[in-house]
Order: C-alpha cells, then structure tokens, then sequence
C-alpha cells in the first residue's frame, strides 16, 4: 500500500484479498515508510501517519495484518516477502517517477516464482487504459474516459472478514514515537482543519455534498465562497477513493444538477488528465517537459526585464508589493491548502518576478510539496505546468515575459472577485 491508504474501496486490495482467498491464505498490508527526498515536513508525515493508524486498526477488524517498514522499498519488501514465505505481491498505482521507480525495484528483487501485479486503485479509469499516450488537454482525453466511465464507474465489493488467519503476527506500531523518529522539518506544522483519515474525509466530502456542492458551478472560482469540496488532502494521500466521491455526488440529486458534472469534470477527466501527463511525460516537472511552442515562447522572453524580482525566501514569507499574492501564500503556509483560482494566480506571478522560467518552475514546486497537503501530487506538478508553462493549454496574445503562456494579472481579479475580502482574511503581517 503506497498512494491509496485506505482499506474499503480499494481496488488493489480488493484483488489481493480475492487472491488470497482463492489459495486459502493470510492477507498481509504493508507500508514501506521511506522519506521522499529532503524537506519533509511534520505536516505530510503527520497526515500520512495518523491516517494509516487508522487503516492498521480496521485491518486489525478483518483480520488483517498491517506491517509498517522503514526503508528502501526496493530492498525492504523483497526480504519482507522472503521472510514471510508469501505467495503473491499486489501494489497500487502513483504515476510519479520515485514510486514507479520503487515498484520496478521491488519487481527486479522479488523471487522469480512470486507474482506481482499493479491495480491503479486512484483513478476511475485506469491510467494505461484510459489512454496509450501522453493527451494534449482535456478535450483529446475527456471522450475516452466518458465512454469508459459506464464499465469502470461502478460499486465497489466489500473488503470483509479474512478467514484465513497469518501464522504470525505483526509487529505493533507505536505511531507517535514512528513519528517523533522521523528527521522531519517542524517548522511546517500540523493544520487544524483537516483531520487524517477516511473517517474525516467521509465527513468532509458529507458536508460537501450537504452545504457546499449547490454553490460549486457558479461559485467555485470565487476564493471568498464556500464552493468547493476541500477534498483534496484525502484523495491525495488515498483516504478516500475518487471513484466514491463521485457516486456519492452523482447521488445529490436533481436540486443540484448544474454542479454535479461541473465537479465530476474536475475530479474524474481533469484529475485523470494529470495522471497521464505524469505517466508519459517524464520531465513533468521541468520546463524541457512542455510542448514546444511553450518552450519556444519562454524561451523568447527569457531575458524580458522583469518589474519585479524576488527571492525564494522572500516569496516564502510573502514579501511581495502584491497583497493579493502575499495572501494566497500566507493561505497555503498557514492552512495547507490554497484555493484553485489563487493558486494559477500564484503561480503566473511567480514567473513574472522570477529571472527566468525554469526557476519560476522550481520555485512553484518547492513551495507547493512544502506547505500544501496535497503537495508531491500530478495535479500539483501540472497545475504549476498549465500555469507557467502551458501544459493543457494553447497559446495566447504574446506579451513580455509571459510569451504566449495565459497571462492572469490583478485587475483581473478584481473582476471575479472581492480582492479586497480576500485580502482581509488572510495578508499577513509576517510570515
């Protein structure tokens, strides 16, 4: 278990448990604790921590076993599996490079009589199937994906009971000293809003469907309405299942019919959309990862004189002229999440005070997968992407800096929205 942390509307484990089930054997859940790289901080491992302790105690219920490892999982689970004489190994799916990385690891060290099967228990629609290739943007994928949606939008089977019980058991957790080991930057602290785990999640995406889902179509780029699902944390770390977020919605009912494929777009063709960029293009998260005519275009004007230029520090600690800016990102830092139109907003700027697009790039990233929950995610890596360098999007009215990349500038917030509101809630005196 990697990417989809939860035990019920899980595909992989659905299949593992029908697998072990067939040869009257244990079922065994194991997680491989493995740092992703420096600047790890308190809040993602906090998250991430909190919401496997409660999948470790559900498995507990069905007879399950949850073993938590620490290290490389490309050396740990094959031992693991050695060790524990099991017959068949399932994984899920991230289309990110660490992940499909360690799950070609794991396959490489794993005995050759030992099956290995990866389920992409995140998507709706498989990512390999929804598509062969990398998609030029929503409208090339979004038939593919509809005309799958009636075979694979369907229930979900039970997880239940195992009746096949493990000869050994495994090692208890003590989850608050695993977290208090870990060398994590403590300065990005927990947030007070968004409790970890599918219990949470089930009741954020309740008050969603009950409050907050008749506003979305109309409402949802306007960052001072309570629109949008604020769902993100959980699908992103696995808590919950997309595909259960969909059917629950699509069950509302007519009273909010105008909202309901508005959202499905987002969380099933846009989000999906994100997948497969990040599966075949490789350098999702680099300027060369862009289509030509952007790079061209950024390349152009990559020595356009910028009104501004600032510093990755000081845009961390939102000292810039722009108090709109300043206060998307004291948002992100305070809260951990950012509303969706701020942050194409943040990111455009970032590339207009930066000195050249490639660290606009870097510096979008770092500051999305530090302080956003949902951060290290292919919606974050492309929505960095659309917004400074055109992924899923077409060239526009060429400008300085920008070239043709869509350009977002104030004055055109204000027409969308409260800017002075917003502004209000959240400029910070200091970060």
């Amino acid at each position: 278990m990697y990417r989809d942390q939860r035990v019920q509307d899980n595909w992989a484990l659905i299949y593992a448990q029908n697998l072990a089930l067939e040869a009257q054997l244990p079922l065994h859940v194991c997680f491989l604790l493995e740092l992703e790289g420096p600047g790890a901080t308190l809040r993602e491992y906090s998250f991430l921590l909190k919401g496997l302790e409660e999948v470790a105690e559900e498995c507990g219920a069905l007879g399950v076993q949850f073993h938590l490892l620490r290290g490389s999982p490309g050396v740990m689970l094959p031992g693991f599996v050695k060790e524990w004489g099991l017959g068949a190994v399932v994984t899920d799916f991230s289309p990110l490079r660490t992940p499909l990385q360690w799950a070609e690891d794991v396959k490489e060290g794993l005995p050759p009589d030992v099956p290995f099967v990866q389920v992409d228990a995140h998507n709706v629609v498989p990512c390999w199937v929804a598509s062969d290739k990398q998609e030029y943007a929503a409208r090339t994928i979004r038939g593919k994906i509809t005309k799958l949606l009636p075979e694979f939008l369907t229930q979900f089977p039970l997880v239940d009971k195992h009746p096949h019980c493990a000869a050994r058991l495994a090692k208890p957790v003590d989850w608050a000293q695993t977290l208090s080991s870990l060398e994590l930057d403590r300065s990005v602290g927990e947030v007070e809003w968004a409790r970890p785990g599918t219990a949470a999640g089930t009741a954020m995406l309740e008050s969603f469907i009950d409050e907050r889902l008749r506003h979305y179509a109309p409402l949802r780029n306007n960052p001072n309405s309570e629109a949008l699902s604020q769902l993100s944390p959980w699908v992103h770390f696995g808590h919950l299942s997309a595909q259960r977020v969909v059917l629950q919605v699509q069950r509302s009912g007519a009273s909010r019919a105008q909202s309901v494929p508005a959202f499905v777009e987002e969380m099933v063709v846009r989000r999906e959309l994100a997948d497969n960029f990040c599966y075949y293009n490789k350098k999702y998260d680099q300027v060369e990862g862009a289509y030509d005519w952007a790079r061209k275009t950024l390349q152009d004007h990559a020595g356009d004189p910028r009104p501004y230029v600032y510093t990755r520090e000081e845009l961390e600690k939102a000292q810039t002229y722009d108090n709109l800016w300043n206060a998307a990102q004291y948002q992100m830092v305070t809260e951990g999440k950012m509303h969706g139109f701020m942050r194409m907003y943040w990111a455009k700027k970032i590339l207009e005070w930066t000195s050249s697009p490639e660290e606009a790039l870097s510096i979008a990233i770092y500051l999305n997968d530090r302080y956003e929950l949902d951060g290290r995610d292919p919606n974050g890596y492309v929505g960095c992407m659309w917004s400074i360098c055109g992924i899923h999007d077409q060239g526009w009215k060429e400008r300085p800096i920008f070239g043709k990349v869509r350009y977002m500038n104030y004055a055109g917030c204000t027409r969308k929205f409260d800017v002075a509101q917003f502004e209000k809630q959240y400029c910070p005196k200091r970060l």
